[in-house]
């Protein structure tokens, strides 16, 4: 068993668009990561969630990679405008994109 207390790990979710830039960027920088396909609850889209494991002193390093590499963006959905007599869908601009990274401390890490 090894111990290493000091590690974190981050969960990002990562649009589609924007997870091969941002593996590439954390490569360059000899950082690994795991890649699990995941979608989103809201608009149903593709998304990736990457699993980094890191030491303390490249976290802030991993997160500007993120900042950098993962952008978001306006994308139009169609609500539906309930009127009297007919129903419209009207199209409303939401923010997508971007990144949201958990930390989570590393208590105990195992190899079987």
């Amino acid at each position: 068993m090894e111990t290493k207390p000091d590690n974190t790990v981050f969960l990002a979710i990562v649009q589609s668009q924007d997870i091969d830039s941002a593996e590439d960027a954390l490569r360059e920088i000899k950082i690994d990561s795991y890649r699990l396909p995941s979608v989103g609850g809201f608009l149903g889209r593709r998304n990736a969630t990457l699993l980094i494991v890191t030491p303390p002193d490249r976290e802030e390093q991993i997160i500007d990679i993120l900042q950098k590499t993962c952008r978001q963006r306006i994308e139009y959905i169609a609500v539906p405008l309930e009127s009297a007599s007919l129903t419209l869908p009207t199209p409303t601009p939401i923010n997508v994109g971007g990144a949201i990274i958990f930390g989570i401390d590393i208590e105990q890490y195992k190899e079987l």
